[in-house]
């Protein structure tokens, strides 16, 4: 299954026994099309220029083939006709043409192989193109000859920036981007009604001074030598003009006029009485008074007697859209008779005020001995609202309920029991307004207000207690994500329950992670992302600091709650699509260390619990159960110790992702996966022998599972049932497993792995 679901090659593919359906009898079908291209090309080069030959292949010389799992069928292949041949061969040219190549040598040849069948015989004809490009031309030079002197001097001025560049390969689809990018120029500098229609561009493989005649022994030599040259390699030179004949009024320069904004804008609000407001000299029509007039001027990037700029005209469309208040934004642009003055009118739609969503989430983990093996269920209900406190601000409220049911005979049926609440509003703009932004960042950031609460109940361990308040920033500009949160104030209150409470005197150091307290911290974080040629990558990294900004504060009550740390967390992904298959890889590092100027000497050794690492899990280290692996090679029964934390995170995440088949559109993957990585503590652990981290130890602490799953893609979710092995556990309760490669496996250790299901991929 693994080699059939990743040779997906047209060569490949045909070395598949092919079942051929509704065939013309006794009549010669195209059974298969080959392309050779003759050249010197770089393997991408080749790969590249034979897949827009294949797409230049008329329809009547394409075959179309269904894959199964060890063999294919082909339907209704076409009849053989060379007329089609033909125009493959001119459609070839074409293209050839398109990208320089003007001296080319193209033909075909069949081979026809009788398949003898007791229906009739098949004649199956494979075609083969032999496509040789010849020399490639390139560009030599551009000009500009517009007969108008400020678009010359527009054309001049940017030419840095074109397109065509010398000694490039000389492609029509270059010169098809440089005439846009000059109809962007003249649109960007007042010409609105400035079109491609207005413009065409020359080019010439001539050199016209080879055709001057000379008697001139030396100069015939030196012509000779430059016709040579030139043959050996070709150039051309482009030219762009106006187009003869244009309409004068296109090259009109405009300036805006009158401003008008229609905020609630529909076909019901025809016949309804409306309001007027005059802000910032803008027009504000409102039918039903649902937004607050002042705050739109703000976000339209003209003003009166501006030039007229096409970029700015995308902005305000791409603004309001984003804004999320309005579902249709119509931006009219109306010019006055014989004059340069164009008004502008600005229809908004509203959306919905109200969106309401619900969702349903489960696990199954394999839980510690109070417990024995859970079945999580989550509840999450969320109330959006697109224009809170009538400015488009968007509001955002969400209630989560989640619990842990026991699965095992002779447990309590509810081990655990979530309820979250929590409330964010997103204001699209800098509050308060520090200093003037830069006008290509401002409209791209927003300021969020967060709030938080929750309430955990663990049987016999503890109720835990939390509030998290947030005030922070978010601007994102082309693929980069940056956000900061300046405070960030959390509180936990834990209260221990008997279970607890026996672990803390079998683990006289396990009080000082399991610890309410207070966090007062600045969180900044970086997001960027990259994809080219179905290659994927991603890095995240976060930074979290507590007790900077309240350090010169010194109080009883601050010293006795608060925690003082720095954490650091990075993330990198990467993934390649292979046809329907694809190979992702994860790589986490993370590490957090707590101060030593940490007042209360219970909290200065080790991160709180709730801010320290822990691994397993169906998003982490799948062949275990969540926090039930490390810290580094510590050996102890979970008994003792159920719950595994570090101050310190190595993970490493690889899976090739494979296609099985479709069942009513419904597709059915697999995954062949590796897991790699543990969690230390950054200082020794009296509690936990060998659980701290050390270079030297490094390679010797990690973990390694191995396993495969079953995916259900729905398209708009995903289910994943994934199931994995220890193949190398450091942290094993039993002496003689730890360390070891796949200790004492054997043809039953299949029962022995870890069932993970989870919602979407782990990474």
């Amino acid at each position: 299954m693994f080699s059939f679901s990743s040779c997906k090659t047209t060569d490949v593919s045909y070395r598949l026994p092919t079942i051929v359906k509704q065939y013309p009898e006794n009549n010669p079908f195209v059974f298969k099309t080959n392309i050779k291209l003759e050249g010197n090309f770089t393997n991408d080069e080749k790969n590249s220029f034979l897949s827009r030959l294949n797409n230049q292949l008329d329809d009547s010389m394409r075959v179309r083939i269904v894959e199964k799992l060890s063999w294919q069928v082909m339907k209704k292949p076409p009849v053989y006709n060379s007329e089609n041949a033909d125009k493959s061969i001119d459609f070839m040219r074409s293209l050839l043409k398109s990208e320089g190549y003007f001296h080319d040598s193209l033909r075909y040849d069949t081979l026809t192989i009788v398949k003898e069948n007791r229906k009739g015989d098949q004649l199956r004809t494979i075609v083969n193109f032999h496509v040789s490009p010849g020399k490639l031309i390139r560009f030599d030079s551009i000009s500009f000859n517009f007969k108008n002197p400020e678009l010359q001097a527009l054309a001049i001025k940017n030419k840095h920036e074109s397109f065509v560049k010398k000694n490039n390969a000389f492609s029509q689809p270059v010169i098809s981007k440089e005439l846009d990018r000059l109809v962007d120029i003249y649109r960007n500098n007042g010409y609105m009604r400035f079109t491609r229609d207005e413009i065409i561009g020359l080019w010439d493989t001539l050199d016209v001074s080879l055709l001057n005649p000379t008697f001139d022994l030396f100069e015939q030599i030196q012509l000779l030598e430059k016709l040579r040259q030139r043959r050996n390699n070709p150039t051309v030179d482009v030219e762009v003009r106006l187009r003869p004949g244009l309409d004068s009024s296109k090259l009109t320069k405009y300036y805006i006029g009158a401003i008008t904004i229609y905020p609630d804008f529909s076909k019901d609000t025809i016949g309804i009485s409306q309001k007027i407001y005059d802000v910032n000299g803008s027009k504000i029509i409102s039918n039903h008074q649902l937004f607050k007039p002042g705050f739109l001027p703000t976000n339209v990037y003209f003003k009166r007697g501006d030039l007229y700029n096409q970029r700015n005209y995308f902005k305000i469309i791409n603004r309001f859209n984003a804004l999320g208040a309005w579902r249709l934004v119509n931006f009219e642009q109306i010019p006055r008779n014989d004059t340069d003055t164009v008004d502008l009118n600005l229809r908004l739609t509203p959306a919905e005020k109200y969106s309401f969503t619900a969702n349903l989430e489960g696990s199954i983990n394999t839980a510690n001995y109070l417990a024995g093996n859970l079945f999580g269920l989550g509840l999450n209900l969320g109330l959006q609202n697109r224009n809170f406190g009538m400015v488009s601000n968007q509001s955002n409220t969400n209630i989560r309920f989640g619990t842990e049911l026991n699965v095992s005979k002779g447990q309590q049926f509810v081990q655990t029991r979530q309820f979250v609440i929590s409330h964010n509003i997103f204001f699209p703009r800098t509050i308060p307004k520090f200093f003037p932004l830069p006008e290509k960042y401002r409209e791209n950031i927003k300021t969020i207000l967060s709030i938080n609460a929750a309430r955990t109940e663990r049987r016999n361990l503890f109720d835990l207690t939390t509030f998290n308040s947030s005030w922070g920033y978010e601007m994102q500009w082309k693929n980069k994500l940056f956000s900061l949160k300046i405070p960030n104030v959390e509180f936990s209150n834990l209260q221990p329950k008997d279970s607890l409470k026996k672990l803390f005197l079998l683990n006289p150091s396990l009080p000082l992670i399991f610890n309410d307290g207070l966090v007062i911290s600045t969180i900044g974080s970086y997001f960027v992302s990259n994809f080219k040629n179905n290659f994927t990558t991603s890095f995240r990294m976060n930074a979290e600091q507590s007790g900077l900004l309240t350090g010169l504060i010194r109080n009883k009550t601050l010293d006795s709650n608060l925690y003082r740390f720095f954490k650091l967390d990075t993330e990198f992904r990467a993934s390649k699509k292979i046809r329907k298959n694809e190979l992702a890889f994860r790589a986490v590092a993370a590490v957090g260390i707590e101060f030593e100027s940490t007042t209360d000497p219970q909290k200065r050794k080790y991160l709180p619990f709730f801010k320290q690492y822990f691994a397993g899990g169906p998003n982490s280290m799948r062949a275990w159960g969540i926090r039930k692996l490390g810290p580094g090679s510590t050996s102890k029964p979970f008994s003792s110790s159920p719950d595994r934390f570090g101050d310190i995170q190595f993970e490493m995440n690889a899976e090739y992702r494979f296609y099985i088949t479709s069942i009513s559109g419904v597709k059915i993957n697999s995954a062949l996966f590796t897991d790699i990585g543990n969690i230390w503590f950054l200082r020794p652990h009296p509690d936990f022998p060998n659980g701290d981290f050390k270079f030297s130890n490094f390679t010797k602490d990690l973990a390694v599972g191995i396993g495969t799953g079953l995916r259900i893609d729905f398209d708009f979710f995903l289910i994943r049932l994934d199931y994995a092995f220890q193949a190398r556990n450091p942290s094993s309760a039993d002496p003689l497993v730890q360390h070891k490669w796949f200790y004492n496996w054997k043809f039953d250790t299949w029962k022995q792995g870890q069932l993970q299901l989870g919602v979407g991929y782990p990474f």
